[in-house]
């Protein structure tokens, strides 16, 4: 499966970043890995994990190479700004992405209240 998500992260653009790839893809895969429910494996979900996993790692790489990091530049007279959550992906993050993805195999669903007296 490491394979599958190095394919899948090259074709997300993170290809040329070769030497923190491999370990970061290894990371990824064991952390989602962790986080699905008791007896449940990658495998069962189908490509719904690699493809979860790459967005992980697409997402950690643009933060450790400082993508889209700038808030705002100026030139001349002339000043642009970027507000949070501003990105083009809408306000959540490819992370945030691939936990729903996942949600049916981790068994988390969101918010929710649970024991509260009504």
């Amino acid at each position: 499966m490491t394979q599958e998500i190095l394919a899948l992260c090259r074709v997300m653009g993170a290809a040329g970043q070769e030497e923190l790839l491999l370990p970061l893809v290894q990371a990824v895969e064991g952390q989602l890995a962790a986080q699905l429910r008791e007896g449940t494996t990658p495998e069962d979900c189908g490509p719904a994990f690699p493809l979860a996993a790459a967005m992980v790692v697409t997402d950690c790489l643009a933060g450790m190479t400082g993508a889209e990091e700038w808030s705002s530049f100026t030139a001349g007279e002339l000043t642009i700004r970027r507000e949070a959550g501003a990105s083009g992906r809408g306000s959540k993050s490819l992370t945030q992405r691939a936990e729903e993805l996942l949600a049916p195999w981790t068994g988390e669903a969101g918010f929710a209240f649970q024991g509260v007296p009504g």
